[in-house]
């Protein structure tokens, strides 16, 4: 039972994490279903975040870094749905949790979140996520009728995809960033708007501290 339920957004994720299916190869990880309540989904949806115009991102998010979009104190004090999200993996039952499933240490480190809204057009090109990500969370968040191959691409170091985690409304991927997590997203066509929320724990040192969801609170571990 959890020992702090803060809200309904936390109690929701951790009834997901429990419930998760895990996948070892290539690498671990998990692929998760219902992870919000559907009205904060619905609510992050409808967030007036316009959609960047990208003519090329060259593989990489941060080739266009001015138009990335973060769950920052500003943000969290705007929209409630912001706020709600970022508390819930602030939560310590939530820390806690996600520790004891993945052996990942997180005390200590801090919250990042970004919303990414990406057009036709848009690919990643492999990477790990190693550095000062401690653990990384995918949330879909597409309605879309292609939505279910808008997932995440799980690669090799050459780019070949391994499997494809299931891109539908509130699913989500989950994995703790080492040497061998090749991911991606291969080139394809995204007929519409993908819908996605990266949640990040990421190391003390992290540079970028306007970012982060609570640039003063570094995360707490309870169970």
């Amino acid at each position: 039972m959890d020992t702090l339920l803060q809200s309904p957004a936390g109690g929701r994720m951790r009834c997901a994490l429990r419930k998760a299916t895990q996948v070892d190869s290539p690498y671990r990880y998990w692929l998760l279903h219902r992870v919000l309540p559907i009205d904060l989904a619905q609510a992050l949806t409808a967030l007036p975040f316009p959609a960047p115009t990208i003519a090329d991102t060259r593989g990489k998010r941060e080739t266009h870094n001015a138009r990335r979009i973060f769950i920052d104190t500003e943000q969290r004090h705007r929209f409630p749905a912001c706020a709600e999200l970022a508390e819930a993996f602030q939560d310590e039952a939530t820390v806690a949790l996600l520790q004891d499933m993945t052996g990942a240490s997180l005390e200590g480190g801090y919250l990042r979140i970004e919303c990414c809204l990406d057009t036709d057009g848009f690919w990643l090109e492999p990477h790990t996520d190693i550095g000062a990500k401690i653990l990384t969370l995918l949330i879909y968040l597409s309605d879309h009728e292609d939505a279910q191959d808008w997932g995440t691409d799980v690669m090799d170091a050459s780019g070949t995809v391994l499997a494809r985690a299931p891109g539908s409304f509130d699913e989500g991927l989950l994995f703790v960033p080492a040497s061998d997590t090749w991911h991606g997203f291969a080139r394809r066509p995204i007929r519409g708007l993908r819908r996605t929320v990266i949640v990040n724990y990421v190391k003390p040192e992290w540079r970028s501290r306007h970012e982060l969801a609570f640039p003063d609170e570094p995360v707490v571990a309870t169970l």
